[in-house]
Order: C-alpha cells, then sequence, then structure tokens
C-alpha cells in the first residue's frame, strides 16, 4: 500500500478550510517522481515527456517543466493549454487522435508534431513541405493491463500499422519530409520482457526510416495503487533497453536518442481527493451497507470506467475510534455506475471496502489520485461544479491552483 501523503489531521483541515470535494497534489512527490523518470538508463542521451493529459493543471505543467521535462500534448488544444501555462513551444509534442485545426500556426510557433496517421502525414506534408516530422507507428503489439489501456496491436487504432511503411516513405517523398522522429506506445504494462520485445521491435522499423534520429518509447509505465499491484520498474526496463539502441548504433551508425512519456508514473500517488460522507444507509441484513460520498464520477471516473482500485481510508471529523465495517462507497451522481468500490477490473460489480465506522460528516481520502482524475471526469454531469485543487510546496504550505468553479461559470456559454 502507498500511504498517503496526507495524515488524517492534515485531511480534516484541509476539508474544513477549502471545501470538499477537493484535489490535493503533493510537490515534493511530484519532483521525486520527475528526477526518476530523468534517471530512466539510456544509451544515447534522453527526454523525457511528461504525458500532459494525466493531469494538466497549469501549476503542475510549470513544476515538470522546471524539473526538466517536455510536455506530450493530445490534442491541438493540450499544446495550446501547455503554451498558455509557460511552455516554450520547442518542449512541446502533438500526438493527436485528430489533426489540430490550427496545426499550422501551432507549428509555426515551433510546436513538434508526431504524425499518427497517413491522412495526418499528408496534410503535414502539404503545409510544411521539406520539413522535419516524426511518425507514431503502431509495431503490432501492446501491454496494457485491459483493452481499454492497450494502446498497440491489431486492435488499437493509434499509429500507423507497422506495415504501411512504404506508404510512410512514399508520402516523405512526395513532400520532400525528413522523417527524423518515430514514435511508438504499447500501454500500460509492467512486464519488462514485453517492453524489452517491443522495443526490438520499434527499432526493427527505425531500420527502415533511415533519417530516424530519436526514437520514443511512449509511456504507459504502470504504478501501483493498491498493495497487490505489480508496478514496472523503470530502472530493469532502462538497463534491459540499453543494449537494444548500443547494438543498433553498431550495426547502423545511428546512435539514436530516446524519448519516454510518463504520465501515471509521475502523478498518480501524488494526488490524492477529499470528500466528505454525505449519507450512510443500507439494504437491510441481505443487502450491503453504502456511504454517499460527496464526489464520484464527477471527479474520480477510473471506477466506473476500468473497475480501477484507489486506496480509501476515512478521517472521523471528531476523531473517534470505532469498529470497522465493510461498506461500498458510491458518488453522488444520480447514475447506478457511480461507484467507487468496483471489483477488481471490473465496473459492473461491487465490492465492499473495510472502514472505520462512518458518520455522516466524516472525510474521505482516495488515494492515488493524481492521474487520470482531475483531467478525466464527467465534469458537470448532474449539474455538479469542477471542484477545487491546491498544492502542497516542499515546505508544507498550501496553495491553491484551481479555484471551485461556480455555476454560473458553468453556464456561461449557454444562450
Amino acid at each position: 500500500m502507498h500511504p498517503s501523503f496526507l495524515s488524517l489531521d492534515e485531511a480534516r483541515e484541509l476539508a474544513a478550510t477549502y471545501g470538499t470535494p477537493l484535489f490535493v497534489y503533493d510537490a515534493a512527490r511530484l519532483w521525486e517522481m520527475a528526477s526518476s523518470a530523468l534517471a530512466f538508463p539510456n544509451a544515447f542521451g534522453l527526454t523525457v515527456r511528461y504525458a500532459m493529459k494525466a493531469l494538466p493543471t497549469a501549476a503542475v505543467l510549470r513544476l515538470f517543466h522546471e524539473s526538466g521535462l517536455h510536455m506530450d500534448a493530445s490534442s491541438g488544444y493540450e499544446a495550446e493549454r501547455a503554451l498558455r501555462a509557460g511552455i516554450p513551444a520547442d518542449r512541446i509534442q502533438i500526438t493527436a487522435q485528430e489533426l489540430p485545426k490550427n496545426l499550422q500556426e501551432l507549428v509555426s510557433k515551433g510546436v513538434l508534431f508526431n504524425a499518427c496517421s497517413l491522412n495526418q502525414l499528408r496534410a503535414y506534408g502539404a503545409i510544411f513541405p521539406g520539413a522535419e516530422v516524426s511518425v507514431r507507428i503502431n509495431p503490432g503489439l501492446g501491454s496494457g493491463h485491459s483493452n481499454r489501456t492497450n494502446v498497440g496491436g491489431p486492435s488499437s487504432s493509434f499509429g500507423i500499422w507497422h506495415e504501411l511503411l512504404p506508404e510512410v516513405r512514399a508520402l516523405a517523398t512526395e513532400h520532400g519530409l525528413r522523417i527524423t522522429g518515430m514514435h511508438t506506445h504499447i500501454g500500460s504494462g509492467s512486464d519488462p520482457e514485453t517492453w524489452v520485445h517491443c522495443a526490438g521491435m520499434a527499432l526493427e522499423i527505425a531500420e527502415r526510416l533511415p533519417e530516424v534520429t530519436r526514437l520514443s518509447l511512449g509511456g504507459g509505465y504502470k504504478i501501483a495503487r493498491m498493495p497487490e499491484e505489480k508496478p514496472a520498474d523503470m530502472q530493469a526496463i532502462g538497463r534491459a533497453v540499453v543494449p537494444r539502441f548500443e547494438a543498433f548504433a553498431q550495426t547502423h551508425g545511428r546512435k539514436l536518442h530516446l524519448e519516454i512519456e510518463p504520465g501515471t508514473f509521475l502523478v498518480a500517488n501524488a494526488g490524492a481527493l477529499l470528500s466528505r460522507v454525505m449519507d450512510v444507509v443500507h439494504t437491510g441484513a441481505e443487502g450491503y451497507r453504502f456511504i454517499k460520498a460527496d464526489t464520484g464520477m464527477t471527479e474520480i471516473l477510473r471506477p466506473s470506467l476500468y473497475g480501477a482500485q484507489h486506496p480509501i481510508a476515512l478521517a472521523t471529523q471528531d476523531g473517534r475510534v470505532g469498529e470497522v465495517v465493510d461498506y461500498l462507497v458510491v458518488g453522488h451522481c444520480c447514475e447506478s455506475g457511480d461507484i467507487l468500490t468496483p471489483a477488481p477490473g471490473d465496473p459492473e460489480t461491487p465490492k465492499a471496502r473495510s472502514l472505520q465506522e462512518a458518520q455522516i460528516g466524516d472525510v474521505l481520502i482516495i488515494d492515488g489520485a493524481g492521474a487520470y482524475c482531475s483531467g478525466m471526469s464527467a465534469k458537470n454531469y448532474n449539474a455538479f461544479p469542477v471542484c477545487a485543487e491546491v498544492l502542497r510546496d516542499g515546505a508544507g504550505n498550501y496553495r491553491v491552483i484551481r479555484e471551485r468553479q461556480t455555476l454560473e461559470q458553468m453556464l456561461a456559454n449557454e444562450v
């Protein structure tokens, strides 16, 4: 188990000061994880791009930029968001399912582009003939722990299928493009052997793109939120891959610069979500006891979407210590799928958690909430406003980095 970076007293105080639901992030842990990623073993140089979709709040982007990370944007809008946060354009790369409508403007500012389909490569070549470009290739294998997190292989639409490499080269010739970057991404797996095998596949494809000088192995370095989960060993993965890059250099005379794109690895366990117990109900002797929280899929969609597991602790408002009780913890949305304690990997099946006996007003600490929570949620469902976010700095002081949304802000664009 990853213990919360918040004590029970801190959780109570933060909930009282800033209200709930509330995201809390720890800057010290963010710095620590950035340093760990920057230490990824490599043969000929390393760039770490933060997959900003994991947590795109501007204060976090700035912190990672200061730590030495670059940015991976999954849309043109994310690239603009990074620019507005003060990230230099040449430290942002777009790898997107949808071709940005303002691609010419963004690239002209210095933003890098990674073509993810033949159509994207063709469009880029038409706008920027003779330019350099990177291409995302689907190497034919993935490592995700479920079909919803596996972004490589024949069931994935991400990237240009590896058998279409002749078409890639033809388009490059047609538009005078120099393909100097190649990108792969295989998903959120933890098996180093799978990563090494996929890296080998990527290098074999890079052989056929003779101007490639940088190779991205993508992200998806799995972390452990729960004690039974197995994390990816970044050092073991990196050490195993280094000889492959060295052998490639000896054979082909190209010292490929390595790029990786962690997201979850950097932020997941640096964030917690605080919530109030709004009600405690039961469905009889043969049923369940429920804690109804003032959060749910409006802040944390992963349990409903994936059956994802998050550690949950209870901070009693009066400091009492009582018996341990099994509860289903459910969200505040009028939606049967808004459940925070599903069975692992099975969002359709509830699974009770053992928590201290709850009373209305107690505080729930939902850990592992730094990644794909604030940035990926059912925002404004049931007209719940976007919640506030605070950051704890290295000295232990807290500051608001996102104000709580008002109803007026939510309705501002309705006419």
